[in-house]
């Protein structure tokens, strides 16, 4: 309710607060509820009728999706930091840039129903840290043939010094890499095929091996810029599923990084695509009954919530059971399985003053309590 108060623009609370709509939508994205519908008839005291519920939720501003996902990883951030853990490159922290593009329905719009192509509801650039498995800020697009481009320059300003950012050839652009390069942070960008323009080449020098190739890399510069970055090409043993045989990279990460890490953490940037696919599968992030696109996007950034819950928890399990299971890694799925099956008869048994007094707690007393209590989690199951 607060993120809502301070990022609306045009909405306002009366009887229906946003949490009780953040509450619906989660019920919806564990499986808890077959559709919104199902979760407000279920609830013994909503406020408001199943009209205005709809309307608040056909109308909820982006900026407040994005607000939320933010909240979300700033809170649980300094929990995970508690928790051992690996970072991918010493002193640099991941962010892999991705876009996902909610499926077409033909519930979205009434009067495209009897047309051959379907409405397409939105998509959601979504930024994620690896290491911590959280998904850290995201810029939700209503439209849903607005440029990605256009709509990451929004995150590129709000990067930071010490932030490592993974993209694919998509977002190769002269404005989204100076973007980086202006506010400290640092890159690695799959090459486009026809922009940025270079106005300058090294030649190039050999730098050995990684596990898919052979590496060589150059120096290269952009027009109005003036500064050197880093061109790293590898030449693959085997064609991608695509048929591709070479790719080529662009960083500006210092020297002493090198060329095979920079290869190596490129290749980091397809858990991603894994973190969509858990979203869909596992926390129904793509709910087809929503009819408009606001709603469509509500589901989805409720869906991230979800998850970066589920990946705290994971990684509490994980390091709770380190010692007898090293390579353990916790399934998110059966997890929310698990929170599934239980959620109901906890509601029941725990009232929901049972859990105020974890709001204040401290991030080392939540790990602790988390560790204790993954102790007695079975990894078998």
């Amino acid at each position: 309710d607060e993120v809502f108060e301070a990022n609306r623009q045009r909405q306002y609370p009366r009887e229906l607060m946003m949490s009780t709509v953040v509450e619906l939508m989660m019920l919806v994205s564990l499986g808890l509820r077959p559709s919104l519908h199902a979760a407000a008839r279920k609830m013994e005291r909503l406020p408001v009728s199943l009209t205005a519920l709809y309307d608040k939720v056909n109308r909820t501003e982006p900026a407040v999706l994005r607000a939320l996902v933010q909240g979300s990883a700033a809170r649980l951030a300094p929990v995970m930091e508690q928790i051992e853990g690996e970072a991918s490159l010493a002193g640099w922290r991941l962010r892999i840039l991705d876009g996902n593009h909610l499926p077409a329905s033909q519930k979205r719009l009434a009067p495209l129903r009897d047309h051959r192509g379907a409405a397409l509801p939105g998509h959601t650039l979504v930024v994620y840290d690896p290491d911590q498995g959280l998904v850290t800020d995201i810029v939700a697009c209503e439209d849903a043939h607005e440029s990605e481009r256009i709509a990451a320059q929004t995150l590129v300003a709000s990067a930071q010094a010490g932030e490592l950012w993974l993209a694919d050839s998509h977002f190769c652009t002269r404005a989204l890499l100076q973007g980086w390069q202006q506010t400290g942070a640092a890159f690695i960008v799959r090459e486009h095929g026809t922009h940025p323009r270079l106005v300058e080449q090294g030649s190039w020098q050999e730098a050995g091996r990684c596990e898919t190739g052979v590496l060589s890399e150059q120096s290269i510069g952009i027009e109005g810029d003036g500064v050197l970055w880093r061109r790293i090409q590898l030449v693959l043993d085997e064609p991608t599923r695509d048929g591709l045989t070479q790719l080529n990279l662009w960083s500006n990460l210092p020297p002493e990084v090198t060329a095979e890490q920079i290869a190596n953490l490129y290749r980091r940037r397809w858990r991603i695509e894994g973190l969509f696919g858990r979203l869909e599968s596992v926390l129904h992030s793509e709910i087809r009954t929503l009819g408009h696109p606001r709603a469509a996007l509500l589901g989805f950034a409720t869906a991230v919530l979800a998850y970066n819950v589920l990946s705290l928890l994971k990684r509490c399990i994980e390091q709770a059971h380190r010692e007898q299971a090293p390579e353990l890694d916790v399934s998110t799925y059966h997890l929310a399985v698990d929170v599934v099956s239980d959620y109901k008869g906890m509601l029941i048994a725990l009232p929901p003053s049972t859990w105020s007094s974890w709001s204040e707690a401290g991030p080392e007393q939540m790990a602790d309590y988390l560790l204790r209590l993954a102790r007695f989690v079975s990894p078998r199951s």
